[in-house]
């Protein structure tokens, strides 16, 4: 049998010449072969298989761990040398077709420099061909789960932060024979390995290196030298997401032996991995790739699977560099020792805080008085002075306007600040309407008063409107200007129009139905209004007696107009003055013009109701 890709080689021709005449009969062994060659990193390191160089802590004891699962596939074939058939009836046949561990990982960070690690490997399941070899020798597949070999690491984080860009690490693993020696799964002896670490993180790429040397007893199985090793590992990755969760990456490790180098005892692999963070405190890792060599225990695939609680390390500061984390470091900006009162641990020994303001008396310029921080190092440490900038009596440090001489107020908003009874944020020295909240306005008349509004909408301004409450219209009489034409006052029914009447005649002209109409309504809307005196009024031109009379005809017309609209005639009386109440005493058209009129006179009133309605 031969060595074939990565395989172990059984070559009879050596074996023959070395074996004894009690080998002749055919032997069967499970070979003493500490064949798994994935050594997961420290838990809470940044990849699957090449440790870090830091230690996975933020200055205070902490704890990682989780489960690795660990598959590799053909990590033991043999091959006949000359491509005879082998008892599997293949020329090649695997002895360790299947090979599952599962890892118990812990890492404890001790403090800021320091972690150990053990990890317990368990072969969960192990299968191959059954007995493979030929009449020299035959090996056999493992089956069952198995013990593996205990393993103790240590390290030292030697330069570099958590996350910074170049980290440097001297670490450790002892392999303690814990498993069967029969099962592939340990060479039954002890063995160590040491290795310098270099790594780093800058922003979202991370890295790893280590080289080292394994140190074991040198064995040989069939025509393989297997013995001391020099290790190497390498990795590189990126961090992906806003806040970083995702890992990407690729690694690799190997080994080559220090005796009779060769191929069958080299080994070399490669991982594409992700490791995801779905919780800050959680990591799930996944990563696959193929071996590159032919050495012994080099599969032709593995696949890694990882769970580990592993709380990232927050960015370690030590901004006095005193050797002291700002985490814990109870003078983190002066430089100061150890101390076992965490109160004064980082802080310097020498230097007291004599007034107990918690600056020290080194920089403090106030030392007997109790004081505050300050940029000026003439009042560091002392009393703040508190001032009157305005001279209002109220100190700067509740004035709410420190520069404008103001009042006390019990909002701390408005106290020190001038009055302003309104509260329209106008002063009242500025304020043309100090009680009646207003706006701005260049004119000084109104600055702070109130926009002017149009309370019944009819687009006359409240100031200007006679009747604020009743929409009116323009009218050139200031008394009458937004005045509706038909309006209710205590006394009167009030109309702006005149009843037009034909010349020197009773008669109504329809022009007037509709003013009419609107008095009608008024009334039947005020049924408080029990009497209501239809007046008749003329001007002076003509005798006294004929201008009565027509009043009163006229009078008495609108009346029988209100009747037929509806109105009660009981409500009703009528009566015409002639020229006898005149509004304008001159004798003028304008006059005469104002004085030719009817009135709508309430003579008797039900005071239960005061609602007017105007038309």
């Amino acid at each position: 049998m031969r060595l074939r890709d990565r395989k172990l080689a059984l070559l009879l021709a050596t074996l023959v010449a070395g074996l004894v005449v009690e080998t002749k009969a055919s032997a069967q062994e499970a070979a003493a072969i500490d064949l798994p060659k994935f050594d997961p990193s420290f838990a809470g390191d940044r990849f699957f298989g090449v440790p870090s160089p830091f230690t996975p802590s933020d200055g205070v004891f902490n704890v990682h761990g989780g489960v690795v699962l660990d598959y590799a596939h053909n990590p033991l074939v043999v091959a006949s040398s000359d491509d005879s058939p082998l008892s599997c009836g293949e020329s090649e046949c695997s002895v360790v077709e299947h090979q599952l561990f599962l890892h118990a990982n812990v890492t404890v960070a001790l403090f800021d420099r320091v972690s150990v690690n053990v990890d317990m490997p368990f072969a969960l399941y192990q299968a191959g061909e059954g007995n493979v070899g030929n009449d020299a020798l035959t090996l056999t597949s493992p089956s069952g789960a198995e013990l593996g070999d205990l393993r103790v690491g240590a390290r030292v984080r030697l330069f570099g932060e958590y996350h910074d860009a170049f980290q440097v690490g001297l670490g450790g693993y002892l392999w303690v024979p814990t498993g069967g020696s029969d099962a592939y799964v340990s060479d039954g002896s002890v063995r160590g390995q040491p290795h310098a670490l270099v790594g780093g993180r800058a922003d979202r790429f991370i890295w790893t290196a280590a080289v080292g040397p394994t140190l074991r007893g040198s064995a040989q199985v069939a025509n393989v030298t297997l013995g001391h090793q020099f290790n190497w590992g390498a990795g590189a990755g990126v961090l992906l997401l806003e806040d970083r969760t995702l890992q990407l990456g690729l690694e690799t490790s190997g080994a080559v032996s220090f005796d009779e180098t060769e191929g069958r005892n080299t080994n070399a692999e490669v991982l594409a991995g992700a490791k995801f963070r779905f919780v800050k405190f959680m990591e799930a890792g996944l990563a696959a790739g193929p071996g590159l060599t032919n050495g012994v225990g080099t599969p032709d695939f593995r696949g890694v699977f990882t769970l580990q609680y592993t709380p990232e390390p927050v960015a370690a500061r030590d901004s006095d560099g005193d050797g002291i984390l700002d985490a814990v470091d109870a003078c983190p900006t002066v430089k100061g020792v150890t101390s076992s009162d965490p109160a004064k641990h980082g802080c310097p020994a020498e230097i007291g805080d004599k007034d107990k303001d918690g600056i020290l008396d080194d920089v403090d310029a106030c030392i007997d008085i109790p004081g505050v921080a300050s940029d000026d190092k003439k009042k560091h440490g002392c009393p703040v002075v508190i001032g009157d900038k305005d001279k209002d009596g109220i100190l700067d440090n509740v004035d709410a306007c420190v520069d404008v001489a103001g009042v006390a107020n019990e909002d701390p908003k408005k106290h020190g600040c001038p009055p302003d009874r309104d509260g329209d944020g106008i002063i009242d020295a500025d304020d043309a309407c100090p009680d009646l909240a207003g706006v701005a306005s260049e004119d000084k008349t109104k600055h702070g008063c109130p926009l002017p509004v149009d309370t019944d909408g009819d687009g006359i301004m409240d100031p200007d409107d006679a009747c604020p409450r009743e929409k009116g219209a323009p009218n050139a009489d200031k008394t009458k200007h937004g005045c509706p034409t038909v309006f209710i006052t205590e006394n009167e029914i009030v109309i702006l129009e005149q009843v037009q009447f034909d010349t020197g005649k009773s008669t109504i002209k329809p022009v007037s139905n509709d003013l009419l109409d609107k008095v009608s309504k008024i009334l039947k809307e005020h049924p408080e209004i029990k009497k209501l005196e239809v007046q008749g009024h003329t001007d002076s031109r003509g005798t006294r007696q004929s201008n009565v009379i027509l009043s009163d005809a006229r009078a008495k017309a609108v009346l029988q107009a209100l009747v037929k609209r509806g109105i009660e005639a009981a409500r009703l009386s009528s009566k015409g003055y002639g020229p006898d109440k005149p509004l304008d005493p001159a004798q003028n058209e304008a006059a005469w013009s104002k004085n030719r009129r009817v009135q709508f006179v309430v003579l008797q009133k039900d005071a239960s109701s005061t609602e007017v309605k105007t038309k």
